[in-house]
């Protein structure tokens, strides 16, 4: 229905999460009406993606270098290291500018139902920074899920012997919902995380 060219980009943007059909076709047709320069922009910026980013070789984060702009900074507290699922993950901590620490990012979780296994998630690297980096915490802010809790088990047993102190984020009913539409886990977690008043 469409000429070659569009239904391509139809196709493409559809591969991007929660892009359906209507919205990718909606997107297609606003690049139609991008002027030359606009439109080279864009083009540019795609290519940019592809070609000039990649994963600091030390945490895992997205970089543009061989090593991201935060492990390079002296100014941060190397001794605590938050570890998160994705690279995505390290953005909201670095909004809410509560600890000036450092990440690691494992680029997945632990499922033995999906195949994936420890040896498939950036664990081996987390213990060459312990050995060579002078690391004490390891913060867990991984996801409250079966994966999660796998995960974050896996990594307690694997560094107890480090002497490495490894804590998790508190997790529990978020604020403003009604305890009646909170799940069972969720429950369970906010109670062994609760504190006094």
């Amino acid at each position: 229905m469409y000429p070659k060219c569009l239904n391509k980009i139809i196709d493409s943007f559809k591969d991007l999460p929660g892009i359906g059909e209507k919205t990718a076709e909606r997107l297609a047709f606003a690049l139609i009406n991008f002027n030359e320069e606009k439109l080279t922009s864009f083009a540019d910026a795609i290519v940019d993606v592809r070609d000039k980013l990649s994963h600091c070789h030390v945490c895992g984060n997205i970089t543009d270098n061989d090593v991201c702009n935060i492990c390079s900074d002296k100014s941060r507290d190397g001794k605590i290291v938050f570890v998160v699922e994705k690279a995505k993950d390290i953005s909201l901590f670095e909004k809410i500018n509560v600890y000036n620490c450092k990440y690691h990012v494992l680029g997945g979780l632990i499922s033995p139902l999906e195949g994936i296994g420890p040896d498939d998630i950036n664990i081996n690297s987390l213990l060459n920074r312990i050995e060579k980096e002078n690391i004490e915490e390891l913060i867990l802010a991984l996801k409250p899920s079966i994966e999660g809790e796998t995960t974050m088990q896996y990594i307690k047993k694997f560094f107890e012997k480090t002497g490495v102190k490894v804590t998790r984020i508190a997790t529990g009913i978020p604020m403003g919902t009604d305890i009646e539409y909170i799940d069972s886990m969720t429950l369970e977690f906010a109670l062994e995380g609760r504190k006094d008043i």
